[in-house]
Order: structure tokens, then C-alpha cells, then sequence
């Protein structure tokens, strides 16, 4: 992992949005470090998702600004965040129910360009273990197959920045297994942003964890300093 002192790769500051009265991002400092699994967490209502909306240009900010290292992307749109490396596993995979497994990547990896698609399709449905099932509709997988279909066309991207949100959610013990393993194998070469209920799963993965309540961030840590935090305890963890 990259040095906490580099410049990071994603640096938000001040980052607000509000609907009407209720205060979804408010003030956000926020950093996270090349190379990291970074997990964002809090109560329902925190903001969590509205956040990473606002990371991946599906929404733009009413107040402050985003940097993609050095370069200043608040109002850059979406498709152009993706051409610059983050992907967001809701904006960019949405799974075709009646288009087979191989053209579901596909039409992810086309986004970049025809260039060698038939192979870095299969190179990246080889990478979640779905190779042997390219011809198969995406309607006919298992629920957790249709997970890791989603995270093949993100990963197809060949993203900096790989932001998944609930990932796990209705997955089996097992198929949780194999997915940290997975995300385990995408650092340092991708930075992972995770958002997660499982605190299993985050204080497994996680490097650093930011905690959101009420629209601001409440404590950024190691999961050992966020288990730690009164704070973090008392607002979401329960003591």
C-alpha cells in the first residue's frame, strides 16, 4: 500500500449535498490511499451511499470538491469518471437478466474500446471463477453468481478504484469466503471502497475504516481504533 503521506488518490473536501432539510453529505473530509481496502460504514441513513454517488459523478455535490489525485473532478460527469478509472459496481453493472454471461462483461469492457474484448472479457470473468458459464443467461445464475457477475463487469474496467456497495448482501457463508479472498486479490493493483453492513467482512478486509453518521464523518481508523472509539460504539458498533 501506497505511504498515508503520498497524495491520495481520491481526497474530498467539504463535500456537501442536501435534500431539502435533510442533511444527506455534510462537510465531508474524506481520503482514501492508493492501494487500500477502505471500508465506509454507519446506520442506515448516514449518507453512505449518497457519499459515493457523489464519488462516481452520479450525483454532483452542491458544495465542495473531489480529486482524483491531483486532478479536480467535482463536476466531471459520470462516464467520465469511469474513462479516468473509478467504477461503482450499482452505476456501471447492472446486470442484462436475458443477455448470456460472456455479453453481460462484454458490453462493460466495449465501453473502452473493441480492443481485444473477447479477451479481456473471459480474463475477467476467469478472475470472479465464472469462466465455463459465458454462454449461460444471466437469469439462470444463482443469486451470488449475479453478484460476482457484477463485480466482472467493474473489474472488466480495469479500474483504479472499485467501489462496492453491500456486496455481500444475501450472499452464503460460503460464497462470503470467496469473496474476500477475491478482494484480496485485486490490491495493491486496484483500491477497493467498500460499503458494508457485515462487520465481519469489514473488519476482516478492511484496512482503514471511515464512519458516517448524520451526514459527517464521525471516526477514520484501523478497525482495531475504530473498535476502540466510544464514539463509533456508542452511534453505531453497540457496546
Amino acid at each position: 500500500m501506497a505511504s498515508l503521506t503520498e497524495t491520495p488518490l481520491i481526497e474530498t473536501n467539504g463535500l456537501t449535498l442536501h435534500f431539502g432539510g435533510l442533511k444527506a453529505v455534510d462537510g465531508v473530509d474524506f481520503r482514501l490511499h492508493a492501494g487500500e481496502i477502505h471500508a465506509l460504514i454507519g446506520p442506515n441513513g448516514a449518507g453512505k451511499t449518497t457519499f459515493v454517488s457523489l464519488l462516481s459523478g452520479r450525483r454532483l455535490p452542491q458544495a465542495g470538491t473531489i480529486a482524483l489525485g491531483k486532478e479536480d473532478i467535482t463536476r466531471l460527469p459520470a462516464h467520465e469518471r469511469v474513462r479516468k478509472g473509478i467504477a461503482y459496481t450499482f452505476q456501471i453493472t447492472s446486470v442484462f437478466p436475458r443477455l448470456t454471461v460472456f455479453d453481460n462483461v462484454a458490453l462493460a469492457v466495449q465501453s473502452l474500446g473493441p480492443r481485444d474484448l473477447a479477451a479481456r472479457t473471459r480474463a475477467a470473468l476467469a478472475r470472479v471463477g465464472l469462466e465455463g458459464l459465458e454462454a449461460q443467461e444471466a437469469q439462470t445464475l444463482s443469486y451470488g453468481h449475479q453478484r460476482l457477475l457484477e463485480l466482472a463487469m467493474g473489474l472488466a474496467l480495469n479500474p483504479r478504484l472499485l467501489i462496492l456497495d453491500e456486496p455481500t448482501q444475501g450472499l452464503a457463508a460460503s460464497e462470503i469466503d470467496d469473496f474476500k479472498t477475491l478482494v484480496r486479490s485485486l490490491v495493491p493493483a486496484t483500491t477497493v471502497l467498500l460499503i458494508e453492513h457485515n462487520m465481519d467482512v469489514v473488519m476482516d478486509l478492511a484496512t482503514r475504516i471511515t464512519v458516517l453518521t448524520f451526514g459527517r464523518v464521525l471516526a477514520t481508523g484501523t478497525p482495531a481504533e475504530i473498535r476502540a472509539n466510544a464514539s463509533v460504539q456508542e452511534a453505531y458498533l453497540g457496546a
